[in-house]
């Protein structure tokens, strides 16, 4: 085993999410590399002695400029607004480290192109943690082996309510297309898509807001999204997502439908997948509930017994083992930068798509 001095910049939601991830990995999946929590980095030095001494870093900074660039920082996780992704990541890997970066990739489809030409020759990993629970792994292996046949139909959606309150007041969420649900919301379920199906060909989407005023001022971004789209293999769908769909907390959710049979899953029942099978008598068919347990990826580290369940701490600790190998072996793990431009460019389509009212390739 071979200690690795971790520095992550941002300590706030997905700031703690990764130092809790980093703190436990090691005893979780025994991974080679061994994470020493060494520096932690927010917009104040007040804020960084404070996540410091919660989290358990060696020394907090600022200053993230000195944070990138200091020898005992040799891996970084960026948990800042998307904003600023773009400027800390071209710097760490200048300085030859490591990077892995909360989701969606910068602020811009230009970041994002600037962040990938960047990584090269430096590992890198975009932070998408849904689409490693158990059950997701699981189903996008039983689509590669081919058990539900020749897939014929793809329908998702990444529904939530935390703005259906008319009433709720305007925050940064409500300001500007980064961060409004197609740019910051729908990226996961677009990078669901890419992993089940594999690359998109073409879309068509239409973007709403539904509440435009609210109290604090205009909303200047969209509510809600629905969008159709063909995959470069041929298969068509429908992906929706929502930040006012009412009563919907991580509603995470895509059925898949093929020539042998049918895949549904829930994220909020993230550890119950749903496998319909075409075969036997009729009267015997139906949707059979498979639970999460140690004959799924990543799982047993986690418990030895089926249908215990893992949370949403688990998928980011499943991340930071995957950042772990990376590292380690010297080879990329999906989803890298490009994977996470692929995404990218996919909310860019469908904007273009929803001004012009057309068919837009990617």
């Amino acid at each position: 085993m071979t200690e690795i001095g971790i520095g992550i910049v941002g300590g706030g939601y997905m700031g703690k999410a990764h130092s809790v991830a980093m703190a436990a990995v090691g005893g979780v999946f025994q991974t080679e590399l061994r994470p020493r929590l060494e520096m932690i980095c927010a917009s104040s030095d007040s804020s960084a002695e404070r996540y410091r001494a919660a989290f358990g870093f060696a020394r907090g900074t600022s200053d993230w400029r000195a944070f990138v660039n200091d020898p005992k920082v040799e891996a970084i996780v960026i948990a800042t607004p998307q904003s600023m992704h773009r400027e800390i990541a071209e710097a760490a890997f200048a300085a030859g480290k490591p990077v892995m970066c909360e989701k969606p990739m910068g602020a811009s489809l230009e970041d994002a192109q600037a962040m990938v030409k960047a990584a090269e020759g430096h590992i890198n990993m975009v932070a998408y943690n849904y689409v490693r629970t158990p059950a997701t792994q699981f189903a996008r292996q039983l689509i590669q082996d081919g058990v539900i046949g020749d897939v014929t139909w793809f329908r998702a959606e990444n529904a939530e309510d935390f703005l259906s309150d008319p009433n709720a007041p305007t925050n940064w969420r409500t300001e500007g297309m980064a961060n409004g649900c197609i740019g910051d919301l729908a990226p996961h379920i677009f990078n669901a898509a890419l992993a089940l199906m594999g690359p998109i060909d073409k879309v068509f989407a239409e973007v709403e807001t539904v509440h435009s005023e609210r109290p604090g001022g205009t909303v200047s971004n969209d509510d809600q999204m629905q969008m159709m789209l063909r995959f470069k293999n041929g298969v068509m769908g429908h992906i929706f997502s929502s930040r006012v769909a009412t009563g919907r907390k991580m509603g995470y959710a895509y059925e898949i439908m093929g020539t042998k049979g049918s895949i549904r899953f829930d994220q909020e029942d993230q550890n119950a997948l749903w496998l319909y099978k075409a075969e036997g008598p009729e009267a015997m068919r139906g949707f059979t509930k498979i639970l999460a347990g140690p004959a799924h990826p990543d799982f047993e580290p986690f418990c030895l017994g089926p249908g215990h369940g893992t949370g949403y701490q688990d998928q980011i600790i499943i991340e930071a083992k995957d950042f772990l190998t990376a590292i380690a072996t010297g080879t990329p793990v999906w989803p890298t930068f490009q994977d996470g431009l692929d995404v990218v460019e996919v909310v860019h389509a469908a904007l273009r798509s929803a001004s012009s009212q057309t068919w837009q390739k990617l």
